[in-house]
């Protein structure tokens, strides 16, 4: 009777084998980028609620080799070697950190569904200036390469305020002007016709309040303008645009009903709002601005809701949208739903700008 076992122990071990070998196969099939270890939960993901300040200051573990600055890269971690992707470029805001940006618009929580692939960076100055161009050249240039180019369907930027601004004027650029598909401005600028800004719209000293986040250098509507006057012209390249503000950071006029971007791209009128709901809050805020608080600046996270205006039928697949976040300040993080919605957005654009660049 031991020996009559003997083959099917044999046969037992081999499947064994096997099975560890394509196991194994598997594995390495999927893409690891290089100094980012991919995980099931991202490295330094928030909680609901009440980011650690250390976090949300934390400027990233990938490290930029040529510059040694670091970043954050979010990708999904069963990528498959030719798989599909959109790329996207996520800025912060003056004196906001990388960490800070990435749960302000998180779409980190999406790279799997939609198959994102997200460099967040982080400048030491926290404000953006031509200096970092290098750094933000480097980063892009070396997800290209390890991904391939034919392999990013779309590329797109994503600031918030400044970072907006910094978007805007990066699109003008050489290196990026022929690469960037779409732009999203989290109330960074609004090409075709700006909103005016709330009277109250601005930070107030910063509390100090202990473990608290540190303090944003002021940003004020007459420091904003004066950097927007520089990008008052239109940018020449041709990308989809989408405008996202809080409906508290701007007059009773609200956001202008026309766009001018949408006219070069032949779109329609721009259509009745769509909105969005969410019963849950975003990550992050200014925690060091609330005493007292400025609705216009932003309060803590809280459910709520959005308008998404879409000018439809844009020539060349275009998409340009207005989308009003309805009483929420310049600093509260987006909420799930409404992030979602502006990845769908993005994602319904044409692509391909990489594929035709050299």
């Amino acid at each position: 009777m031991k020996e009559s076992r003997n083959p099917i122990r044999l046969l037992a071990m081999v499947g064994a084998v096997v099975a560890l070998a394509g196991y194994a196969g598997a594995q390495q099939e999927t893409v690891r980028l290089a100094g980012a270890p991919c995980a099931a939960t991202p490295a330094l993901h928030c909680p609901d609620k009440d980011c650690p300040p250390d976090r949300v200051i934390n400027p990233g573990p990938v490290v930029e080799m040529k510059t040694r600055r670091t970043y954050f890269l979010d990708y999904p971690c069963d990528l498959k070697p030719g798989e599909k992707v959109t790329f996207i470029l996520s800025l912060h805001g003056a004196g906001s950190y990388g960490n800070w940006q990435r749960h302000y618009f998180p779409i980190l929580d999406y790279k799997d569904k939609y198959r994102l692939v997200i460099a967040t960076p982080n400048s030491p100055t926290r404000v953006w200036s031509a200096a970092d161009d290098e750094y933000l050249q480097n980063i892009v240039a070396s997800v290209i390469e390890q991904i391939g180019r034919e392999n990013i369907k779309a590329f797109w930027l994503v600031g918030h305020s400044q970072g907006g601004m910094t978007s805007n004027r990066l699109v003008r650029t050489d290196f990026f002007k022929n690469k960037v598909d779409g732009w999203l401005s989290l109330s960074g600028g609004r090409l075709g016709g700006n909103p005016g800004r709330a009277a109250s719209f601005g930070p107030r000293p910063a509390a100090a309040t202990p473990g608290a986040t540190p303090a944003a250098p002021a940003v004020t509507p007459s420091s904003m303008a004066a950097a927007a006057a520089a990008l008052r012209e239109p940018p020449a390249a041709d990308f989809s645009f989408i405008y996202a503000i809080g409906q508290r950071e701007i007059d009773e006029k609200g956001v202008p009903e026309t766009s001018d971007w949408a006219s070069k791209y032949a779109c329609g009128a721009r259509g009745k709002p769509v909105e969005v709901v969410d019963t849950k809050g975003g990550y992050v805020y200014d925690s060091t601005r609330q005493n007292p608080p400025n609705p216009a600046w932003g309060l803590p996270p809280a459910p709520g809701k959005a308008h998404v205006y879409v000018y439809p039928d844009c020539k060349d697949g275009r998409v340009v949208a207005d989308v009003i976040r309805i009483e929420k300040g310049h600093t509260e993080g987006l909420e799930p739903k409404v992030t979602e919605e502006l990845v769908k957005l993005m994602l319904s654009a044409k692509g391909g700008k990489l594929q035709q660049a050299h």
